[in-house]
């Protein structure tokens, strides 16, 4: 069956009825982490809420008032599920989120329109493609473009978009001749009902189960950002429709306006003088980096010329790096002496290195990784490795004395 959506995806309001409610979990996506979610899916008579499909995401809205978390399509049903139960039989008003609705018509049907003048300028053919939250992207099958076709597919789509081409759904049954004239990936095998088709006046027919525009004037603009390689011979070419471009022109001068204010310079400077400010900063970091590797040095030649030194050396350094610390360990030689060094925040996360005799550092090194939250692995007498927490380092201290102590007094 063809979804109240894919008869009228302008539609924003309907009211349908509850054909059952049964008790489920899902699998939600919560800050990059999925998470089960328990509660109901829900059929109904008809929806105006499209489930996923053909690279377009599903709908956002509510039933009753409900807020739905997913629709998915098994079969000729439209699955949708909710958080709280809602009884079969009862009449229900659904409100779909229009402007994910509208924006994911618009994305969708640029893509039909950027693919089909893709082929009939270029010959390249469309694989696949991806409708995202920021930019959408359309696989073609070629290894490169040509200098100069992105610029003039561009120029084409948005004079069919200024032509105000309609655009406009059929439902043909699957022995329909017809049906076999218009480009497609294939009907998924669960398919039911007639096959719809999307006809760019002109431009395209398409077997489509997606929402899309009526008039691809409501596209309003596309603005095609560039390609890039893509799988093996394929490129991929990123692209956005209609209020996506506002969007990104808003943000592009938000972020020239914050540019202006930081760097002090033109829009039309900005390149020049990031690039300087980069060669400042490596120049800095280099010569940071010669300073501390010679601080290392003169830390080690300090602790040796000491004449009350003893047999353990302990430091911490706000700034440095592995190699900060093997120099300082290489330095004041670690065959009898017991080395414990840290870099870092000094209650937050930073590197460690344990230093000394064989069997000491191999038994106490994964204490030490412990305590300090992190993880480490060594050989030949160190024992070194990230630090999730640098707050008991004191404790580690100690217990290195401690332990130093009874192997210098022959008591291990």
């Amino acid at each position: 069956m063809a979804f109240q959506c894919q008869r009228d995806s302008y539609m924003q309001e309907f009211v349908t009825s509850v054909v059952s409610c049964s008790p489920a979990e899902l699998k939600l996506e919560n800050n990059g982490k999925k998470e089960k979610v328990n509660g109901f899916s829900v059929k109904l008579k008809d929806t105006i809420l499209f489930p996923e499909g053909g690279g377009q995401p599903d709908d956002r809205g509510t039933i009753g008032g409900v807020p739905v978390l997913r629709v998915t399509r098994q079969g000729p049903e439209a699955i949708h599920f909710v958080s709280s139960a809602l009884e079969e039989g009862q009449e229900v008003q659904l409100k779909v989120d229009w402007e994910r609705r509208f924006d994911h018509m618009q994305q969708h049907s640029g893509q039909h329109l950027i693919t089909a003048l893709a082929d009939s300028m270029f010959g390249y053919k469309t694989t696949s493609w991806e409708l995202g939250r920021q930019r959408c992207s359309i696989e073609l099958d070629t290894a490169t473009v040509k200098p100069g076709e992105m610029e003039a597919l561009e120029a084409a789509v948005n004079e069919k978009i200024r032509a105000h081409v309609p655009v406009t759904v059929q439902l043909l049954s699957l022995d329909d001749p017809t049906v076999e004239k218009v480009r497609s990936r294939g009907l998924p095998d669960d398919h039911a009902g007639p096959v719809r088709i999307i006809d760019i006046e002109g431009v395209d027919a398409n077997m489509c189960c997606g929402t899309h525009v009526s008039n691809l004037s409501h596209l309003q603009v596309i603005k095609i950002l560039g390609t890039e390689k893509g799988k093996k011979n394929k490129t991929n070419l990123i692209f956005l429709a209609g209020n996506r471009v506002l969007k990104y022109a808003e943000r592009s001068y938000n972020t020239e306006k914050a540019l202006v204010s930081l760097l002090k310079t033109g829009a039309e400077e900005h390149v020049d003088a990031v690039d300087k400010l980069q060669k400042t900063v490596k120049r800095l970091q280099k010569t940071n980096l010669t300073l501390l590797r010679d601080m290392a040095v003169l830390i080690a030649q300090k602790f040796k010329n000491d004449p009350e030194k003893g047999n353990f050396f302990s430091l911490h350094n706000k700034d440095g790096d592995n190699e900060f610390m093997n120099i300082i360990a290489n330095e004041i030689g670690f065959q009898d002496t017991v080395i414990f060094l840290t870099v870092g925040e000094e209650k937050g996360p930073g590197l460690f290195l344990l230093a000394g005799p064989d069997k000491f550092v191999a038994e106490l090194g994964p204490r030490v990784s412990e305590l300090l939250q992190g993880k480490g692995a060594g050989k030949n007498g160190r024992f070194q490795g990230k630090a999730n927490n640098l707050t008991k380092r004191g404790e580690v201290e100690t217990l290195l004395q401690e332990h130093n102590r009874k192997r210098s007094a022959g008591e291990e």
